[in-house]
């Protein structure tokens, strides 16, 4: 009887630890997925870019244009520049979460 006691204890609070794990809540925004030609959000999106000048100009090229040219960081950290698409050039920008758009 004298380790009942002590084992009840233990094993109420064990069943207590899951609960208490289930309560925790994510601090970080979930990913933003940039799959496909659809954005994600009203692009381009102002945000700290950690795209290289290449990895923005690759990231172009991979939604169809040629010829990509002239490639800046803006002051809203967007990669702006020119590029071709059936022929036709146009203004392009890269945000910070890949969005690729044209004007």
């Amino acid at each position: 009887m004298k380790y009942f006691v002590p084992a009840a204890l233990l094993i109420s609070s064990l069943a207590a630890v899951p609960a208490i794990a289930q309560t925790t809540h994510a601090t970080t925004p979930p990913a933003v997925s940039t799959r496909g030609d659809k954005n994600t959000t009203a692009a381009p999106v102002a945000g700290a870019n950690s795209f290289t000048m290449a990895q923005a100009q690759k990231r172009i090229e991979e939604h169809g244009y040629t010829q990509v040219s002239v490639l800046q960081k803006d002051d809203k950290s967007v990669w702006r520049g020119v590029a071709a698409k059936n022929g036709r050039a146009m203004n392009v920008a890269v945000d910070y979460q890949g969005n690729v758009t044209a004007n």
